[in-house]
């Protein structure tokens, strides 16, 4: 008696592919040989879902298999029943399977490295500037900024890069974070000038990244602006859940600068509600835009970049023949959004605003884009204008300062006003203070955080903006 698995790899493509039509659009926007992967993952998923419902004998001409309350005594028809009944179980089954052989891959990978490390150690040293005639004063204490920036490139060694940016911020007193990975850096860090002044000169002068002060993008603030450092490798230097192997930031949209950008949105708000061939796309998270955005823009209420993707997959008539204006805070969400947009071939152009809202507000603090700007850091804001776009969340008043849930279990943002906060509402909804509340009258051990409440339990995790 032959395998499941035997059998399936002898299933028709027909009957196989029918199991789960999402799953082949995401093979096909994998490369050549993450597709044999996906491919290979598919079928041992579906062999397994197969095998699971086998009952009887294993000798020849007595197993049957029971699925849905029916009894199928041949392999041929308990495979079509599969595929036609269960797809939405396979897929599950598929990805999880994909994602746990991708961790495998990484981790042989990532032990070879370091084992390669170990053989060839590099010394970063050399990438460390001498600042012997600094004193430690300079750097730690004084006038303050906060940097902005990413830089795409090819990282043969992410580990390397590592190293020296975690010695690199610590000799200059810097907090803040930096994520690197094969297709290169991003980061925000903040210090003094002096350090801070020091750590672009480091990024422009190493022999990988070569980059421009033009690059940083700089507000005031300092190393008190974070709780830490942290400096870690990963898979994507913006996390969109999607395998830079398969939409690479090379695919990006035309970049604009901000002077163009300006234009382009003043000649969408010249037209009106008349202009419906442009749609100017804000791909930032729900709480970001919520507070600032550029007047008339689509704005998707999604809580992750990683949301991002499955939004546009749902939503792609708002894109269909359009002419795209992209904008995020710096940049670089907009790199690999515009290139996941572009790989769904429906859009007439995708341009992107180059350096982001940062970039924007420098050249124009009284321009399109009005209220706050959200930044991940202890100040959650920073403003070049007055205008106060949103409201709080207990009484209505115009309010855009946030702060943390103050529910020992929660995560989330809240908008909420001096006087209601005065008045004791101080989380981000009434359900998550009645068991904070509870919570304090009954344990003193802090639970674990997440993200996730009310406030997120009531909103589509992917809207339908589709009319």
């Amino acid at each position: 008696m032959a395998s499941d698995e035997t059998l399936c790899s002898e299933f028709t493509d027909w009957e196989l592919d029918s199991s789960s039509s999402n799953g082949l659009k995401q093979e096909k926007q994998l490369c050549a040989s993450q597709r044999k992967c996906y491919s290979f993952c598919r079928r041992k998923s579906f062999a397994a879902f197969v095998a699971s419902k086998r009952e009887g004998s294993q000798e020849e001409g007595r197993t049957s298999w029971c699925c849905c309350g029916q009894t199928f005594k041949e392999h041929s028809a308990v495979h079509k029943h599969v595929a036609r009944t269960h797809a939405t179980e396979i897929q599950q089954l598929t990805r999880s399977t994909y994602e746990h052989l991708l961790r495998q891959l990484e981790e042989e990978s990532e032990s070879q490295q370091q084992k390669k490390r170990e053989a060839e150690p590099v010394d970063i040293s050399v990438w460390i500037p001498n600042t012997s005639h600094i004193s430690e004063e300079q750097l730690e204490k004084g006038p303050g900024k906060v940097l902005l920036y990413y830089h795409y490139c090819q990282v043969d060694d992410p580990y390397v890069i590592c190293a020296w940016q975690k010695a690199l911020c610590e000799r200059l007193h810097l907090t803040g974070k930096v994520r690197i990975a094969t297709e290169g850096i991003n980061g925000t860090v903040g210090g003094t000038k002096v350090a801070t002044d020091i750590y672009i000169d480091a990024m422009c002068s190493h022999p990988l990244f070569k980059m421009n002060k033009e690059d940083f993008k700089t507000s005031d603030g300092g190393a008190e602006c974070f709780t830490e450092l942290r400096v870690g490798v990963y898979k994507e230097i913006v996390p969109m859940g999607v395998d830079p192997d398969a939409i690479s930031y090379q695919l990006a949209g035309i970049h604009l600068e901000p002077e163009e950008f300006h234009k382009e949105v003043e000649a969408l708000m010249a037209k009106g509600d008349l202009c419906s061939d442009t749609v100017l796309l804000d791909c930032r998270n729900f709480y970001e835009s919520k507070i600032g955005q550029f007047t008339q823009c689509l704005a998707p209420n999604i809580r992750k970049f990683s949301y991002f993707p499955d939004y546009v997959d749902q939503n792609l008539e708002l894109f269909r023949d359009k002419k795209v204006l992209m904008y995020c805070t710096g940049g670089i969400r907009c790199e690999r959004g515009s290139a996941y947009l572009r790989s769904k071939d429906v859009c007439k152009e995708v341009y992107q605003l180059k350096g982001g809202i940062h970039k924007y507000l420098e050249r124009f603090p009284e321009g399109f884009y009005r209220g706050k700007l959200f930044v991940f850091d202890e100040r959650y804001t920073i403003s070049s204008n007055d205008d106060i776009i949103s409201d709080c969340r207990y009484c209505g008043c115009p309010w855009d300062q946030y702060k943390l849930c103050s529910t020992q279990f929660c995560c989330q943002l809240v908008l909420s006003c001096r006087r209601c906060r005065q008045d004791g509402h101080t989380a981000c909804c009434p359900t998550c203070q009645t068991k904070g509340q509870t919570h304090r009258d009954t344990s003193s051990v802090a639970p674990q955080h997440k993200e996730e409440c009310e406030c997120t339990d009531g909103r589509p995790r992917i809207p339908q903006d589709v009319q």
